[in-house]
């Protein structure tokens, strides 16, 4: 198949491109060149701009497109605009799409609604990821529109799921927030990537909450503990002492959320995804090659998401102190 990335050399993207390789597909990456352009020198690759200087993408056709990169409505159509025939298209959406996330969503539940005119995403990328998606349905009624929740990985930017890996793996007392039977879910953007390949080749349509069955976050710290083989111990602490002393949930401290109205976040029923395809690693090899990622140097040296050492040590001391 002839398979246009939008995007391709940082995360998601990279791993799309690498599947789509393994399937001998015929690659084309349109990007502005800033993120790693050295990367897959034999495959195609279309300099400019989603947001203006779409010149290099006129007309072109292609079996499938890979959208890992929409978050502007008027920005996707204006891509779609740009292109010939198309086949298959692929917009990555996000749970963050949903109204209400206190309990679990389907995919069929309300979805966020823009309040006040804006293409600024940081601010409204629930409500505008929703209008994106309703501007590629309107092209592409047979749309394959997976709605991701925590992605992770090696080469992921964020440092959301890396933390813990990397926290463990340098052992001592590691501090895990309570409770411990509390869900924790994620979705390994290989197997994300995969399942994105493979729908394209299948022409599968429709709209799927991609993400792994959701596990204990006992069972998820101490799998990345394993892993990690160090000698780290998990201090548990409770998630109101953590709050009081100003601990900031999911990108201070990864994978936990306290606010009532996020926690159905990582609760989520794949049932429909995996009944269409999607199939999951092992935590364990995620962790490992995550981890294997960090060692090799590869991976950001102060990602945006984990506990600052100096805070961590302050607050276990506190904790430990009033036990």
């Amino acid at each position: 198949m002839r398979i246009l990335v939008l995007g391709g050399t940082q995360f998601l993207g990279r791993h799309v491109v690498d599947a789509a390789l393994e399937h001998d597909h015929e690659l084309t990456l349109f990007n502005r060149g800033q993120t790693r352009p050295e990367l897959f020198p034999g495959v195609e690759k279309l300099r400019g701009d989603r947001d203006g200087d779409l010149a290099a993408l006129a007309g072109r056709d292609f079996d499938a497109v890979v959208d890992t990169s929409g978050y502007v409505p008027r920005v996707v159509s204006q891509t779609i605009d740009a292109l010939g025939d198309v086949g298959h298209y692929t917009f990555v959406s996000s749970i963050s799409v949903y109204a209400d996330v206190s309990t679990p969503p389907t995919e069929s539940s309300p979805l966020r609604e823009l309040k006040e005119p804006t293409e600024d995403w940081r601010e409204a990328y629930g409500e505008l990821k929703v209008l994106c998606e309703n501007v590629v349905r309107e092209r592409f009624p047979q749309a394959f529109v997976p709605r991701p929740g925590l992605i992770v990985g090696p080469w992921d930017p964020t440092g959301r799921f890396t933390y813990w890996p990397a926290r463990l793996a340098d052992g001592g007392r590691a501090l895990a927030p309570l409770p411990r039977d509390a869900d924790a879910q994620v979705i390994d953007v290989r197997d994300l990537a995969a399942w994105i390949v493979r729908a394209a080749e299948d022409g599968l349509a429709g709209t799927y909450n991609a993400v792994d069955r959701p596990m204990t976050r006992e069972t998820l710290l101490e799998t990345c503990r394993s892993v990690a083989g160090a000698d780290a111990e998990l201090v548990w602490v409770d998630p109101d002492f953590l709050n009081e002393h100003s601990v900031g949930e999911w990108m201070e401290l990864p994978l936990w959320l306290y606010d009532p109205d996020f926690r159905g976040m990582l609760s989520v029923d794949p049932a429909a995804a995996f009944a269409a395809g999607l199939e999951a690693r092992p935590l364990e090899e995620t962790a490992r090659d995550t981890l294997e990622w960090v060692r090799s140097g590869e991976a950001p040296s102060d990602p945006p998401a984990g506990l600052a050492r100096d805070k961590e040590q302050s607050v276990l001391d506190e904790w430990l102190s009033k036990e």
